[in-house]
């Protein structure tokens, strides 16, 4: 196994996004008068927000379009950034692997103003070759089109690439593209039918030497 680059997943693997994320989804519901508190807080994590309007439009006013909820969500989590906080190990680490010159990107479920607000939280953006959003690929995670994306436009093969996901809908991704998959899980969660799992970041500098 040869790794010529990393594509690291953002939300939970890079940043610690969740608490906002949910915030940001509660705080929206509330300004339409929809409540769901029957839902458990981690309900969403790993799903796209296309998904999460699927599983709540029936619940919001027939007038609010899919579009619109999206935007008033992301303006609002774009204007809490200040709360965002890095995982532990995760800009020591890229910037590790930017010293050793290994390419690295970044493949998110989430919509470009939130991938570029988390990345610019975190200081790596500069560090990135480029940076994928679900408003660049056809199709979010679990679908393999993220990944597939990412290995042509850095002309790699899919084995090349290491992927760090904290979700089995971001493992699914990377499996289905044939690109190596690592499950980052700082606790004993599921991230899905991973090739490796790790617990801290800064062993993705040790898989990369070995490769």
């Amino acid at each position: 196994m040869t790794i010529r680059a990393v594509a690291w997943d953002v939300d939970g693997t890079l940043v610690d996004s969740e608490p906002l994320h949910l915030k940001a989804l509660l705080a929206t519901c509330a300004a339409y008068g929809v409540d769901i508190s029957d839902l458990p807080d981690d309900r969403f994590v790993g799903v796209n927000l296309y998904g999460v309007w699927d599983a709540l439009k029936d619940r919001f006013p027939w007038s609010l379009s899919r579009d619109r909820w999206i935007i008033v969500l992301n303006e609002h989590y774009q204007r809490n950034a200040d709360s965002l906080k890095p995982i532990p190990g995760a800009a020591e680490t890229v910037r590790a692997l930017a010293d050793r010159g290994i390419p690295q990107v970044a493949v998110s479920n989430s919509n470009r103003i939130v991938v570029d607000t988390n990345l610019k939280a975190l200081g790596v953006a500069g560090l990135m070759r480029f940076s994928l959003s679900l408003d660049d690929v056809p199709a979010g995670k679990p679908d393999p089109a993220p990944y597939r994306v990412v290995a042509e436009r850095l002309g790699l093969a899919p084995s090349e690439v290491l992927s760090i996901e904290d979700s089995p809908s971001g493992i699914a991704s990377a499996r289905a593209a044939g690109v190596v998959s690592v499950g980052f899980a700082a606790s004993p969660v599921d991230v899905g039918d991973a090739d490796r799992t790790i617990a801290a970041l800064d062993e993705v500098l040790d898989i990369v030497s070995a490769a």
